[in-house]
């Protein structure tokens, strides 16, 4: 899913004031203190890790303009991921003015983990202390000014969902300055840190920390090194950290962490008190529930039934509505108007750019879409879907897949090109593959579940329970085989951090299906439009009969699908959206019983990738990787849909 704000990095960005970097643990609030400060959009959801690029938008403070930078969540700058490497590297750079570090009041002890970190750089920090009414309600109180006065920055309470702070953010970025407390660590530590520091040369800065991390034995330190370190410098550097670390009995890291441990738990006795207050159990209650393998399988069969229900009968008559009202005396119109059989071909016939392009975007989609993208906005609101990638682990971890693999596959009912960059959080090689792939295949789509329910709804809701049910086993079943066919490289440690289940918010619900509703119409409508243009073209050369000609053994004979079925199939690979609505104009034509659309409505959820799908896959893992996969999926999609096929006209004996 496209984001408002670009992609940009420090060095890149036009200099238009002091660069304000946001920083913190994943889920703390930065991406809605971001949009707060800036006014632009960011997606902004109840769950970790729905940042995976580097945001900038400019800012309006009281002396003047800035640039914010929103990131994703890092807990350490003892990075283990490459988007936290660009985070660090950002900082390293020398180029951030001021980090807002954003903590969360509720996850205190981890948020101040990372301040512990950021003060060793000396670079001038502001604290926006996020979501105290939600560690209010938990009977836990926090002196901000004292912390404030320990620190020696600014700190700020905030509510950001509700823009609580915004205000008083702005001024105190303009007063931040340097923190004037750091974390000491014994004699012996410091004296290795010291005389590590000298080695770096002029062009490394921060060097203490630099020296820290080496010692900690940084993963991706020694690869920043390598870039701006000469080779014999960084030689020398690697062998004295070799020889310190043998001193300490080959673990230094475990007294660094001893050490910053002691500082948070100090800091934290200091700055908190707890309350007997009566706390609201709801939230902890409910999210157990979601969690359960009993009542969480019965929460989340609601959650489907209750989707189910409002978009075929709800959004489905909306839709019929909107065509109604706007569409039939348009057509009627234009059809009594214009002589030209060419310009009635080209504009509502079958393929016409008005009748397939526009009104199926506006009128037939657009209906479909709202009802569902309010419906997943409160489930990210609320903290549904990190409960949802618990309850879901014991079915992973059957195909292979760790706790680090649940929420990018969650997060691929929302939008597969999204997810699959998230899996960039996944360490092991193997695991990552195999969810990149599980992703692409038979997950639908935000957009295509909607649709698909539409669809399948003109058949009951048995048709429904038959196609995803067989998405799902396709799923475990792709699952189980790739687990066995790639060698294993390394198992991830990877603990879930579960946000509270919370009220939704109706103002963010608004504003995020507002610009999911937007991005669609900006990415998707041109597609529609281009499409129909292509059909009528291929129709009208007759390329799309030669094609259906060509294709007709494999679709009427080996799939069961009538003819027209090539027309979906070609209109998958711009946009599954479209697809299904040639899929619906056949079931409402009676041209298609109710297996022939269950096999349709399953066929396109796995037939060839979308473009974006597999731009976002080959930046993962390469072109001839994507290849590969693109291939499999496609060859195996058919197949599967055959067999489905052969089966389900045994059961129905149709």
């Amino acid at each position: 899913m496209s984001q408002s704000c670009h992609d940009s990095t420090l060095s890149g960005s036009p200099s238009s004031g002091r660069k304000i970097l946001i920083i913190g643990p994943p889920n703390s609030g930065k991406s809605q203190i971001f949009s707060n400060l800036t006014g632009e959009y960011t997606l902004i959801a109840n769950y970790p890790f729905s940042t995976i690029s580097i945001k900038q938008a400019p800012c309006s403070i009281p002396d003047g303009a800035c640039e914010m930078f929103d990131t994703p969540g890092i807990y350490s700058l003892f990075i283990q991921s490459e988007e936290g490497a660009a985070v660090r590297d950002m900082i390293f750079s020398g180029k951030v003015d001021v980090l807002l570090q954003c903590i969360d009041a509720t996850r205190l002890k981890q948020s101040l983990a990372l301040t512990a970190e950021l003060l060793e750089l000396g670079i001038p920090m502001v604290i926006a202390l996020n979501a105290v009414d939600e560690s209010a309600r938990k009977g836990l109180w926090i002196d901000a000014e004292k912390l404030s006065r320990i620190l020696g920055v600014p700190v700020v309470e905030s509510i950001a969902v509700k823009g609580v702070g915004t205000n008083r953010l702005k001024k105190a970025i303009e007063k931040a300055k340097p923190p004037k407390q750091t974390v000491r660590f014994g004699d012996m530590l410091e004296n290795a840190v010291s005389s590590i520091e000298p080695l770096f040369p002029e062009v490394v800065r921060y060097k203490r920390k630099m020296a820290l991390l080496m010692l900690l034995t940084d993963s991706y330190i020694e690869g920043y090194l390598e870039k701006i370190t000469e080779k014999n410098v960084l030689a020398q550097i690697t062998d004295t950290v070799n020889d310190i670390v043998q001193k300490f009995r080959g673990n230094p890291a475990r007294l660094i962490r001893y050490t910053y441990s002691q500082w948070v738990d100090n800091t934290f006795n200091e700055i908190t008190k707890k309350q007997m207050a009566s706390e609201n159990k709801f939230s902890e209650n409910a999210a157990r529930l979601c969690r359960s393998p009993l009542s969480g399988s019965l929460i989340l069969i609601a959650i489907l039934i209750t989707t189910y229900l409002l978009v075929v009968h709800v959004a489905n008559s909306f839709a019929d509505i909107m065509k109604i009202l706007f569409w039939s005396p348009v057509e009627e119109w234009l059809n009594a108007s214009i002589d030209s059989s060419f310009w009635k071909d080209f504009l509502t016939g079958k393929y016409g750019v008005l009748n397939l392009g526009v009104a199926s975007a506006l009128l037939t989609v657009l209906p479909i879409l709202s009802v569902f993208f309010i419906l997943y906005s409160i489930l990210e609101d609320v903290g549904y879907i990190p409960n949802l990638s618990v309850l879901s682990k014991r079915v992973f971890n059957k195909i292979g897949l760790s706790g680090e693999t649940i929420l990018p596959m969650v997060l691929g009912f929302g939008c597969k090109t999204m997810a699959t960059l998230t899996a960039k959080t996944i360490m092991s090689q193997k695991e990552r593959y195999i969810a990149i792939f599980l992703i692409a295949f038979a997950i639908p789509c935000a957009p295509q579940i909607g649709l698909s329910m539409s669809v399948l709804g003109k058949f009951g809701i048995t048709a429904f329970v038959i196609s995803f049910s067989i998405l799902l086993a396709v799923e475990v079943v792709t699952g189980l085989i790739l687990n066995k066919m790639i060698r294993e490289d390394r198992k991830s440690l990877f603990v879930q951090m579960l946000p509270p289940i919370r009220m939704p918010n109706l103002k963010n619900i608004w504003r995020k299906t507002y610009n999911r509703l937007y991005e669609f119409l900006i990415e998707a409508f041109p597609i529609f439009i281009f499409a129909a243009l292509a059909l009528f073209t291929l129709d009208r050369f007759g390329v799309l009969e030669k094609v259906k000609i060509f294709l007709s053994p494999l679709v009427t004979g080996f799939l069961g699908l009538p003819l027209d079925m090539v027309e979906a199939l070609i209109l998958v690979m711009a946009t599954r959206s479209l697809s299904v609505v040639v899929i619906s104009d056949l079931a409402e034509k009676g041209q298609l019983d109710i297996v022939q659309c269950i096999i349709a409505v399953t066929l396109t959820t796995m037939f060839f990738p979308c473009f974006a799908n597999i731009g976002s896959i080959t930046k993962q893992l390469g072109v001839k990787r994507t290849g590969i996969i693109v291939f499999a999926i496609t060859a195996s999609s058919l197949l599967i849909a055959g067999g489905t096929n052969w089966v389900l006209r045994l059961i129905f004996k149709l």
